[in-house]
C-alpha cells in the first residue's frame, strides 16, 4: 500500500497579529499574543502573514512578488511596532563588540590565529592585538611572525573580547589586559545552542556586568568564566605572582608585561590538589544542570546554587544518605536547590 505524505494543518499567527495591531507600542515577550493553537512558536516554512502593513525581520522570508512574510526557522514570534522577527529555538552565537568570549585557537596564520568561538564563521586574533613580552607598545617584527606559534598554538582555549565586527559578521578579537590570555589549570565546558542571550528567557548563558568572578569553594577559590558565546572554563584561581604584586599592589602599565610575560602563554599547568579538582568538577556540573533546567546562568544565580548544593548534601551526609542513591542528576540537584530557595525567599 503507497505511503501518502500529506502537508500538516498548522495554525497560523494571523489572528495574533491582528489582536497585537491593536497597539503600537513596543510589546515584551511576555505581553505577546498567542496564536490559535495557544502559543507564538512557528515552524519553518510557516506562513506568518499576508498584510503588506508588516515588515519582515530576522528569521523571516517574504517570497519574491509577494507580500507574504515567511518564517525560516522555528521559534518564537516577535513583534516590535510593525516589525516581525522570529526567534530561534536554538542558534549559534551572534558576535556584538565587547562580548566576552571564550574560545579555541583551530588554526595558526602568518600575522592571525582562527579562533572557534561558537559563531557561524570563525573569528580572527590578530598578532597586533595581542600582549607580547617586552613592552606594550614596541612594534611587531618579522621575528614574532615566525614565533606566532609559541604564543598560542591549534588546540589552545583562550579568553578574549570582540573588538570589531567585519561586514560578513565575523568578529574580529583581541586580549590586550591581564583578565584576557590563555586558560589553563581548569575545565572546559560548553553550553551549545544557549550563548549570546540566544536562550537568555529559557536558560543559558546571558550579558551581565561581570562575566568573570571568584567563588569561593570548600577546597578554595574557583575562578569561572562565562563566555557570552556559550563556553565556559572553570579553573583554580591564580594568584598574582610577580614583579610589583608581592605588597599587594596592581602592576601599573609599563610592568604589565615584565610582570606576566613568564607564564602569561604557558601552556603547562600547574599541580591542583583531588579536592580543588572536584570543587571544579562540580561547579561545571551545576552549570550544566542549570543550563537544562532552563535556568539563567549568571554569577549571582551559580552562587546561590553552589552554596544550596553544598548544604543539601551535608544534610544528606547528616542523615546517613550517600550520593547517588536517589539518582538524583545534575538537573534534579539544580531543581532541588532552586526549589528550596524560592520557599525560603
Amino acid at each position: 500500500m503507497p505511503v501518502t505524505i500529506r502537508a500538516p494543518n498548522l495554525p497560523t499567527p494571523q489572528d495574533a497579529l491582528q489582536r497585537a495591531d491593536a497597539s503600537d507600542e513596543d510589546m515584551s515577550d511576555d505581553d505577546l499574543p498567542t496564536a490559535a493553537s495557544g502559543t507564538s512558536i512557528v515552524t519553518p516554512g510557516e506562513t506568518i502573514t499576508s498584510d503588506p502593513q508588516w515588515m519582515r525581520g530576522h528569521g523571516t522570508y517574504v517570497p519574491p512578488s509577494t507580500t507574504t512574510i515567511v518564517s525560516t526557522v522555528a521559534g518564537h514570534l516577535h513583534k516590535t511596532n510593525k516589525l516581525l522577527s522570529v526567534q530561534a529555538l536554538r542558534a549559534r552565537y551572534s558576535p556584538e563588540i565587547g562580548d566576552l568570549v571564550v574560545g579555541r585557537i583551530v588554526s595558526v596564520g602568518t600575522k592571525k590565529w582562527s579562533v572557534d568561538i561558537a559563531a557561524p564563521m570563525l573569528a580572527s586574533l590578530p598578532l597586533s592585538a595581542i600582549n607580547l613580552p617586552g613592552g606594550i607598545l614596541r612594534r611587531r617584527t618579522a621575528v614574532d611572525e615566525l614565533n606566532i606559534r609559541t604564543f598560542f598554538s591549534e588546540g589552545d582555549l583562550l579568553v578574549a573580547e570582540v573588538q570589531s565586527l567585519h561586514q560578513d559578521n565575523t568578529a574580529s578579537l583581541h586580549t590586550r589586559s591581564l583578565k584576557y590570555g590563555k586558560l589553563r589549570n581548569g575545565l572546559f565546558t560548553s553550553l551549545s545552542g544557549a550563548g549570546g542571550g540566544v536562550l537568555s528567557r529559557r536558560g543559558g548563558v546571558v550579558r551581565s556586568k561581570r562575566q568573570t568572578f571568584t567563588l569561593n569553594t570548600a577546597a578554595g577559590e574557583v575562578d569561572v568564566v562565562l563566555g557570552v558565546n556559550g563556553y565556559i572554563f572553570i579553573s583554580a584561581h591564580a594568584a598574582k605572582t610577580g614583579s610589583g604584586t608581592a605588597d599587594g599592589k596592581d602592576v601599573g602599565i609599563t610592568r604589565l608585561e615584565e610582570a606576566v610575560s613568564e607564564t602569561l602563554y604557558s601552556s603547562q599547568n600547574d599541580d591542583m590538589t583531588p579536592a580543588i579538582m572536584g570543587e571544579i568538577t562540580r561547579v561545571s556540573t551545576l552549570i550544566r544542570g542549570l543550563a537544562a533546567a532552563g535556568r539563567r546562568v549568571d554569577e549571582d544565580v551559580i552562587v546561590k546554587v553552589y552554596e544550596g548544593a553544598v548544604e543539601l548534601e551535608a544534610e544528606e551526609k547528616s542523615l546517613g544518605i550517600k550520593g547517588g542513591e536517589k539518582g538524583v542528576g545534575a538537573v534534579g540537584v539544580v531543581e532541588a536547590v532552586l526549589e528550596r530557595l524560592e520557599l525560603g525567599g
